[in-house]
């Protein structure tokens, strides 16, 4: 027999064996489902569909939405129910919170990344991540050393940005402002300083680098029936992610060792600036428990929710605002009416420094766009949690014990019956009454989760955002460096532009 045959009779059999598995998958899946029973959400595909329409997934199930504002989708041994219906989202996320939680089916997916981190676990240590994440984001230490890590970092992201519209180059700005935010994030949140804005730090940049290809190796998993098999034998997608992994876990560990060296020789000038130093502190109280691994998965857990929430939606701001010309000189007016008039100049030094509390707290146009930004392109597109019990949602639908219940933001900020008639329009002035921003609930702009789990960095994210904002639209007017060129997401657990985000920047006149 020789090489040819032998390739050819090994797809074969592969393939007889690939079809095999999904008629057994596809004959648990239709078992014991309630398909017809109207007590349940209708079904509206498989597991199979949403491999099918992965690049587009959001895009699938927004449209699905429009009919349903609740449904099914089915996997193995489990149904699955997707909602945009608020009723339902305030059901899982506030009223009968002690009656869902995150499931071992998201546990497992997501343990090689998150491993005991505050997004993957529940019970006792939730509560306590929660406890000690929230008395630090509470102080006014913490925030006064944010205001300084983020004013600092957009200086020298002006500095970079003028270099490269002086040369008239184009430029990926996502890339830029995930450097950006992760120099941020690991110096206020471990007092570590990278340097991955200005590229000095080639060990940061992998790492960012490892992170952001994890994130969507990860996410893979839900729709890939085959990944822990290729855990097990090392393959494919699984073992490109271990390789990732392991660069992450290098990176951090050696983080956490010279974290702890300077604590112990008293050379940090304020063990309470950063959050990895509270945890630390903790640490010596409980050795066994909160151990090297356990900080570990607490460090990455805030960074996905330090660096990628901020640097995805300033992505997606500048890229509407790039769409919406008009939008972007509102903003950039507000930021001159309201600092220009400090009589502050051109100088970047000068003009940082006055950008201050009290200036953000004045910014409500800008404010307003970033929420609009986030109610389209939210930065964690879908999330959810899985039903501890049976229970029936405020719809009238049952859900079984075990079975997921996931709320679509991304669907929910393109739904008529929730935000109006022109829902997928950009407009700014929706959240403004008389030139003041107004909030609205939580579980209808779940943007930042909802609940007792309700995020709590959020204002942070906003002032950091902010900030950038103000920096970059004072000094720069903004454009796409292919005005035909598709921009569109990457299905993974944060909404990155696929591909990055290529603008151009020119320098704006002083007025």
């Amino acid at each position: 027999m020789d090489i040819l045959t032998i390739i050819l009779t090994f797809i074969a059999v592969s393939l007889f064996l690939l079809f095999l598995y999904i008629s057994i998958i596809a004959l648990k899946v239709f078992t014991g489902q309630s398909i017809k029973n109207p007590n349940y959400p209708p079904v509206h595909g498989t597991v199979f569909h949403e491999l099918f329409y992965y690049r587009k997934l959001l895009d699938y199930h927004t449209e699905t939405a429009k009919k349903h504002r609740t449904f099914r989708v089915l996997g193995p041994g489990q149904s699955d129910t997707y909602t945009t219906d608020i009723r339902n989202i305030e059901h899982i996320l506030k009223t009968n919170f002690d009656k869902y939680c995150k499931g071992k089916y998201n546990q497992d997916i997501v343990v090689d990344l998150f491993g005991q981190g505050i997004f993957a676990v529940d019970g006792d240590k939730w509560r306590q991540q929660r406890k000690l994440a929230s008395f630090e984001f509470s102080t006014r230490v913490l925030r006064d050393y944010s205001f300084a890590v983020f004013r600092r970092n957009a200086t020298k992201l002006v500095r970079i940005l003028h270099k490269l519209s002086d040369d008239g180059q184009a430029f990926d700005m996502q890339d830029i402002l995930m450097r950006c935010t992760l120099d941020s994030i690991f110096k206020v949140g471990f007092g570590v300083e990278l340097n991955c804005l200005e590229g000095s730090s080639k060990e940061g940049i992998a790492f960012m680098k490892a992170f952001d290809d994890s994130n969507a190796l990860v996410y893979w998993r839900y729709v890939d029936p085959f990944w822990k098999l290729k855990r097990f034998l090392n393959i494919g997608s699984e073992a490109a992610l271990k390789k990732k992994i392991k660069i992450l876990d290098a990176f951090v560990h050696g983080a956490i060792r010279t974290k702890r060296e300077l604590l112990e020789v008293k050379q940090d000038c304020n063990d309470k600036e950063d959050i990895l130093s509270r945890f630390l502190v903790e640490s010596k109280r409980n050795p066994y428990k909160m151990n090297d691994q356990y900080l570990r998965d607490i460090i990455l857990n805030f960074i996905i929710a330090g660096k990628d929430t901020s640097a995805s939606t300033l992505s997606w701001f500048l890229y509407m605002l790039c769409k919406n010309p008009l939008v972007q000189e509102k903003v950039a007016q507000e930021v001159e009416d309201i600092i220009s008039s400090q009589d502050n100049g051109a100088n970047l030094d000068d003009f940082m420094a006055n950008i201050i509390n009290a200036t953000l707290d004045q910014m409500h146009y800008l404010h307003a766009a970033l929420t609009e930004t986030l109610r389209l392109y939210p930065a964690v597109p879908f999330d959810g949690r899985c039903a501890k019990m049976d229970d029936i949602l405020p719809d009238g639908y049952r859900v079984k014990k075990g079975d997921g219940v996931y709320y679509m933001a991304y669907a929910m900020g393109r739904m008529p019956y929730i935000w109006g008639e022109d829902a997928e329009e950009f407009r700014p002035e929706r959240w403004l009454k008389n030139g003041i921003f107004q909030s609205e609930s939580p579980f209808k702009f779940v943007a930042f989760h909802a609940g007792p789990q309700i995020c709590l960095g959020k204002d942070f994210a906003y002032m950091q955002m902010k900030i950038v904002s103000i920096a970059l639209l004072h000094f720069f007017r903004f454009k796409l460096a292919d005005d035909t060129k598709n921009v569109t997401y990457k299905t993974m657990f944060t909404l990155h532009i696929d591909g990055g985000l290529h603008l151009c920047a020119t320098f704006r006149t002083p007025s």
